[in-house]
């Protein structure tokens, strides 16, 4: 049986006194919730501040990028192994803000997807496709050319250990949502691709989030649908009530 994830990414928003704030609201509106996993992805200045508030709750903590290396002449970058320092569980790589606005490669996404395993930390790749792609019918090509690239040569154990995220580039921050349906089709797709690259078992335990303008109102459609494991939250997360309403789906 896969358990639900319902993990809010921040982007770049929110000071350290902000970040504490939206915890300290958003804890005790969660307490109860033990149907699925629970996570807060907040910018780099604000990791240090929210850990020890999550240290003993049911949420998790995540980060927003790495580097690949655990330390050198990286000017700006944050390695793995600091993020484990932090005591963080999760690390979304290959959103499609840093594949578009930073130019990030599969190489480079392939790299930190293998760096984040080896030191404990569960990556959630993100994936998905821009609106003309979607348009000109790419859609398979493009979601299944990132899936292959960035899982290439990693073991059925390693890829255990990671979470896909399936966000539609054209539905991020737009207030367009995939319909449910759509979603599910892409899940699907995305699933039995997995059983080509490892097994149908790998296949049916991986975890399988949807993300790109989910709201308290669509989550309920979305959850319903038997290849949709969860959600990577945007700016739904950076309000309390609003995130906690979504865990509670």
């Amino acid at each position: 049986m896969r358990r639900p994830l319902i993990a809010g990414n921040w982007k770049m928003y929110k000071t350290t006194t902000e970040a504490v704030v939206t915890v300290q609201q958003l804890l005790p509106l969660i307490k109860n919730a033990a149907h699925c996993d629970i996570a807060v992805i907040p910018p780099f200045t604000a990791l240090s501040v929210v850990a020890p508030l999550l240290r003993d709750s049911n949420c998790g903590l995540g980060a927003q990028n790495c580097h690949y290396e655990k330390e050198g002449a990286f000017t700006g970058e944050i390695s793995p192994a600091m993020l484990a320092d932090l005591g963080c569980r999760y690390v979304t790589i290959g959103h499609s803000e840093r594949r578009q606005y930073f130019k990030e490669s599969d190489e480079w996404l392939n790299k930190k997807l293998k760096a984040a395993i080896h030191y404990g930390i569960s990556p959630i790749f993100c994936i998905g496709e821009l609106l003309e792609q979607r348009e000109a019918g790419q859609f398979q090509t493009v979601v299944g050319s990132q899936v292959r690239a960035g899982l290439a040569g990693l073991t059925g154990e390693e890829f255990s250990h990671i979470i896909l995220a399936y966000e539609p580039v054209w539905a991020i921050g737009t207030g367009r949502t995939a319909t449910p349906e759509m979603a599910q089709q892409a899940h699907q797709f995305v699933r039995n691709l997995i059983s080509q690259l490892y097994s149908w078992d790998q296949a049916n335990r991986a975890i399988i989030l949807y993300g790109g303008s989910v709201k308290p109102e669509n989550i309920t459609g979305l959850m319903a649908q038997p290849d949709i494991d969860g959600a990577l939250v945007g700016g739904a997360s950076l309000d309390a009530q609003s995130f906690s309403r979504i865990v509670k789906y």
